[in-house]
């Protein structure tokens, strides 16, 4: 089974049910099969075949989802790309995936035009109209890209509903998602049929989700704590998907309450900023039976304040791109432990070993490896750095975990961000934990820093929503609750924190303004 061919069964099962709903516009289980059976013919009809790479310049809207399933039920690879990046990041991503077809929203025809000349492997530019067609012609019939552009209203009009869709392999790579590179240039995590199917039918199981469920989908579409978690879990149980183009606490309290949501699933930054809404209330999220947060660490302080005034639980969960991405979970049928990312979900085994591979004792830090049938085949044409991160099976994820002897996991830090000072481990994790228990701190960052007689210093950058709090302070706070060695050395305060479009936090740009401001 595939998630292609699984939506088509549930719209045989769920006909006249909504899949989604969107911007005041419904669609019916069985309309959207039509319409994705209808793309996936119209891209035949273009010359793209199967094993062809296609890919996704789209923001949360049908045509992510008409084009994902469409372009999967042609056995075409997809590669969804942050609409947002620029040119030379696009383009990258683009001439590495070797990707022959392009389908963006009208509003990205600029950005297209900027990158085109330099990628002669792709032959149709697809756009998605979002103003009237007369209007878009007018404005790219001047393009020199204007000859490969093709209307995505006509692809799927050429489309034929008998079209029966391509015979598909597990291993048949489904999806490459390019990670955000921490190091060097973007990796291409290729994700077959079997490991986005995998996962998105165990976390389905493992939420209890069914078709009874209305899911908040505002996480980004092409990010794959979206893709998994908020998109193909929902449809694969045959719930409705309550599509919102943008975060804005506003709109959502909203959202959830006129649509009576069910699940709400987002990073803690947007339940920071949900908490921190001055006119959200408990009545606004009643309908809500489930909060999932993954994508970052849920600072405790945050999660507790979350649900003491909300009234609704978050369950805490972990994933990465090379896992299609969930791993663990916190049960639904258990005490929740906060600041855990849960147990192993179904089919999927994690253990922490230390740097011999071998697993530590409960309780001890090492790192999280996983296993399972949503592990990745490897990264696109980069087999070194597959061998490096896959072995014996054996996803390796770089993070610093501990598991209690209950089963439960915890996420000490990224392996990379471990702060060393004088010998001594720091887990910014832990500095930040406790900074955020202050009731002045809005957000904080912890890094670390060079340092002559220590080797390396805990810097903290804080958002307060109090200007009369002083770095002192902040200071005092962290003596009384961290041994010396943890305590910052100095603290900031901004006005904000870089993050990406998911609202993680970016400690990466961060030491990146860090380090030009002392260079300065």
């Amino acid at each position: 089974m595939n998630l292609s061919a699984q939506l088509n069964e549930t719209a045989k099962k769920f006909a006249e049910k909504p899949a989604y709903y969107f911007m005041g516009q419904a669609s019916t289980y069985a309309e959207l099969d039509g319409v994705i059976t209808k793309f996936a013919s119209g891209l035949e009809k273009l010359g793209v075949q199967k094993g062809d790479h296609i890919a996704l310049l789209l923001g949360n809207s049908p045509h992510f989802i008409i084009s994902l399933y469409g372009a999967l039920r042609l056995g075409v690879t997809v590669i969804p790309i942050n609409p947002i990046y620029t040119a030379d990041e696009i383009g990258y991503i683009l001439n590495n995936g070797d990707v022959k077809a392009v389908v963006a929203l009208d509003l990205a025809l600029p950005l297209v035009e900027k990158v085109h000349t330099n990628l002669p492997k792709i032959e149709h530019y697809v756009f998605c109209e979002t103003k009237p067609e007369s209007l878009v012609l007018s404005e790219i019939e001047t393009l020199s890209v204007y000859p490969k552009m093709k209307s995505f209203t006509k692809v799927v009009a050429s489309g034929d509903l008998t079209f029966q869709g391509s015979e598909l392999k597990d291993d048949d790579t489904a999806i490459i998602l390019y990670t955000s590179g921490t190091t060097g240039k973007p990796k291409g995590a290729m994700l077959t049929h079997k490991n986005l199917y995998s996962n998105a039918k165990d976390v389905g199981q493992y939420l209890k989700m069914n078709n009874d469920d209305r899911v908040v989908t505002v996480l980004p579409m092409f990010h794959v704590f979206c893709l998994t978690v908020a998109l193909n879990a929902p449809l694969l149980s045959g719930a409705t998907l309550l599509i919102a183009p943008k975060f804005s606490p506003k709109e959502i309290f909203a959202l959830i309450k006129g649509q009576a949501a069910t699940v709400f699933a987002g990073v803690p930054t947007m339940y920071n900023f949900l908490y921190q809404y001055p006119e959200g209330n408990t009545e606004d999220l009643k309908s809500l039976r489930i909060c999932i947060s993954g994508g970052a660490s849920l600072p405790v302080a945050l999660l507790k304040n979350f649900e003491q005034k909300f009234s609704v639980m978050i369950s805490e969960g972990y994933g990465l791109s090379e896992a299609a991405p969930v791993t663990c979970f916190n049960p639904l049928d258990r005490p929740r432990m906060p600041g855990s990312i849960g147990r192993s979900i179904l089919h999927v085994e994690n253990k922490v070993v230390d740097e011999l591979g071998e697993e530590v004792p409960v309780g001890g830090v090492g790192e999280l490896i996983v296993r399972g049938p949503n592990v990745m085949k490897g990264y696109y044409k980069m087999p070194e750095e597959t061998a490096a991160a896959i072995r014996n099976e054996w996803l390796h994820t770089g993070d610093m975990a501990r598991m209690d002897e209950e089963g439960y996991f915890y996420i000490v830090d990224r392996k990379k961000d471990l702060i060393i000072v004088g010998g001594y481990n720091v887990y910014p994790r832990e500095v930040e934990e406790v900074i955020y228990n202050h009731p002045d701190v809005v957000e904080v960052a912890v890094l670390g820093v060079p340092d002559p007689n220590q080797g390396e210093a805990v810097s903290a950058f804080v958002v307060s929503k109090n200007p009369e709090l002083s770095k002192e302070q902040v200071l005092e706070y962290c003596k009384e609750h961290l041994a010396k060695y943890k305590v910052p050395t100095t603290i900031e305060f901004l006005e904000e924190l870089p993050k990406n479009t998911t609202g993680k936090i970016l400690r990466r740009a961060l030491k990146t303004q860090v380090t030009q401001a002392v260079g300065k």
